[in-house]
C-alpha cells in the first residue's frame, strides 16, 4: 500500500511539473501559485499539492499513510481560504474544509468489527476541516505550514480526535 502512495505522489509531481507554465500568479499577495511537498506528524507521512486558483482561494490534495499501522492510505481534497492578518506578509492563516476517502486495515482502525467480521480492509469516506498557519520564504521557493485537520468518518472507526489530527508541511513553490 505504501508503494501505491509513493507511486501516486511521483505521478502527481511529474504531471504538475510537465503542465506548469510560466504565467502571472493568481495567488494575490501569497507569493506562489503552486506548491508540492511532504506532510508529516509523528505517526503520519504523505504528499501534499496545493494550487491557488483565484486570489486567496486554494485547493489542496493530500495522500497520506499512518506509519504506525499496517495497511492504510487516505486521499483528501480540501478547499482553503487564506488571509494575511499579520504585519509581515510572509505569514498567513488559512481555513477551510473538504472530504476524504480512506482504505484501512480493519484490525488497526476498526478493532470492534475485526472480531465480528474478521481480518481485511474497508473503505471509509468522511468530512475534514482545516485551520493552519503558513510561512512563505522570500528568497527561496519554499513554504512551511502547521495545521489542525480534524475529520469524521461516515463508517468504520471515527478517530476524529487523535494522532492524525495535526501536521506540518514543507512544500516547494512554483
Amino acid at each position: 500500500m505504501k508503494q501505491i502512495v509513493l507511486l501516486f505522489g511521483l505521478i502527481t509531481l511529474m504531471t504538475v511539473t510537465a503542465n506548469a507554465q510560466k504565467r502571472r500568479s493568481s495567488s494575490g499577495d501569497f507569493g506562489y501559485e503552486n506548491a508540492v511537498g511532504l506532510r508529516v506528524n509523528p505517526w503520519l507521512v504523505g504528499g501534499t499539492i496545493k494550487h491557488f486558483f483565484t486570489g486567496p482561494h486554494a485547493i489542496e490534495g493530500l495522500v497520506t499513510t499512518n506509519v504506525s499501522n499496517r495497511r492504510n492510505v487516505t486521499f483528501t481534497g480540501l478547499y482553503e481560504y487564506h488571509i494575511a492578518p499579520f504585519p509581515k506578509p510572509e505569514f498567513h492563516l488559512y481555513f477551510g474544509g473538504g472530504a476524504h476517502v480512506g482504505v484501512y486495515d480493519r484490525r488497526d482502525y476498526d478493532y470492534d468489527n475485526y472480531w465480528r467480521h474478521g481480518d481485511g480492509t474497508y473503505v471509509s469516506a468522511g468530512l475534514d476541516g482545516i485551520v493552519g498557519l503558513e510561512y512563505k520564504f522570500k528568497n527561496i521557493p519554499l513554504v512551511v505550514s502547521a495545521d489542525l485537520k480534524p475529520y469524521f468518518n461516515f463508517n468504520g472507526g471515527t478517530h476524529f480526535v487523535g494522532e492524525e489530527i495535526g501536521g506540518a508541511s514543507v512544500r516547494y513553490t512554483f
